[in-house]
């Protein structure tokens, strides 16, 4: 017996005779927790939020073009330093 006639000996399974109709009695069901929809609205929230804040960024600019921009250079060493380390050295400094 070669092998296909051995798999044309048995029939398919699962397999519905004409007319013949499947009942299941379940349901999908998609149960969300507050926590998953607190996330979405944040999400939501965050999307719509601009990436650069204009207000700030214009009055930097402002300032600097007026002459009246002033980071002191411990400022602006502790970010330096706290970009390569990935860690604040110091919380008291801000530029």
């Amino acid at each position: 017996m070669t092998r296909a006639e051995s798999y044309q000996q048995y029939p398919p399974k699962n397999t519905l005779k004409n007319n013949e109709k499947t009942v299941s009695n379940f349901s999908d069901k998609l149960l969300i927790s507050s926590m998953g929809k607190d996330y979405n609205i944040a999400r939501t929230a965050l999307s719509s939020a601009p990436d650069i804040r204009e207000d700030l960024i214009y009055s930097i600019k402002e300032r600097i073009k007026n002459g009246t921009y002033e980071v002191s250079g411990e400022a602006f060493a502790e970010k330096i330093l706290e970009n390569f380390f990935r860690r604040p050295l110091n919380p008291n400094i801000f530029i």
